[in-house]
């Protein structure tokens, strides 16, 4: 597979491309809670108790950013903002319930060898 150039960085394979869309520790929980629902963000932060507002901020305008999520802002005050999945993400989901999956198996493996 030839090289591939996005956002002045080089991807030499489609799977380093691809979890570096949705890789690192809070993307895909963060994806994985809005499958089935669309959330807050106070909601998304209590549902995920060790990331950090700095971290989900970011982490939440990165998936927005590569079209993973969608915020919509309702002008009220104080400010109501909403997360929902798009056609993108819900196609990840797919990728992380098969990693997910491998994770909780080999935590059942390395549980046993203790």
């Amino acid at each position: 597979m030839p090289d591939f150039l996005y956002k002045n960085k080089l991807y030499y394979n489609p799977v380093e491309f691809a979890m570096d869309r949705i890789g690192g520790t809070w993307k895909m929980p963060i994806l994985w809670r809005l499958k089935d629902k669309v959330m807050r963000y106070s909601e998304l932060k209590k549902d995920i108790p060790h990331i950090t507002h700095k971290m989900l901020t970011s982490q939440l305008r990165e998936l927005e950013d590569e079209g993973f999520i969608t915020r919509k802002v309702y002008p009220v005050v104080p400010p109501k903002v909403e997360y929902s999945i798009t056609r993108r993400g819900k196609r990840a989901i797919i990728v992380i319930e098969a990693i997910r999956n491998y994770g909780l198996e080999l935590m059942k493996e390395f549980k046993i060898k203790k």
